[in-house]
């Protein structure tokens, strides 16, 4: 599995021990997607590049972090078919992936711990959607799919407007 991983300076030491957990602990290819310091960065610029490539087919699922996984988890969310999830505990990590079909897992340096962060992403790589709940999904991407053809056809109009 590609694997896209990325975080603030909020998130970066988290981000940094969890990318060493799975390039020491699993077969799975990762792409570190920033922030590479301590260094002040906008979280929205880098779960943005990570829903991106997912989207594109260039990554399988995305890990994001900042101070409390919120921030990251609605900047990702933003992005027309993804579906970031926050994991906190190893049930949330299993249930994102086995229920939600979550490409994305966030989480907060803020609110756990590095132990407690790789049990979280390694149940969440574990596990497999098998299609649970594949009609609630379903209904998401429906209702995604009807807003996303509104906002082009608002912007569509707000253009017309201002020529």
């Amino acid at each position: 599995m590609k694997i896209g991983i990325g975080s603030d300076h909020n998130g970066f030491e988290m981000k940094e021990a969890v990318k060493h957990f799975i390039q020491e602990s699993t077969e799975h290819e990762l792409v570190d997607y920033g922030c590479h310091s301590c260094a002040s960065t906008d979280y929205p610029d880098v779960a943005f590049e990570v829903s991106e490539e997912i989207s594109k087919g260039n990554l399988d699922r995305g890990i994001l972090v900042c101070g409390t996984g919120i921030g990251v988890a609605i900047a990702a969310n933003k992005y027309p078919g993804i579906r970031a999830a926050t994991a906190h505990d190893v049930y949330s990590a299993e249930r994102a992936q086995l229920s939600n079909n979550a490409q994305i897992i966030t989480m907060g340096a803020q609110i756990i711990g590095e132990e407690v962060a790789k049990k979280v992403v390694e149940a969440y790589l574990n596990v497999e959607w098998a299609d649970g709940s594949k009609r609630k999904v379903d209904k998401i991407i429906e209702k995604e799919q009807e807003f996303v053809g509104r906002s082009f056809e608002k912007m569509a109009t707000s253009n017309n407007l201002d020529s």
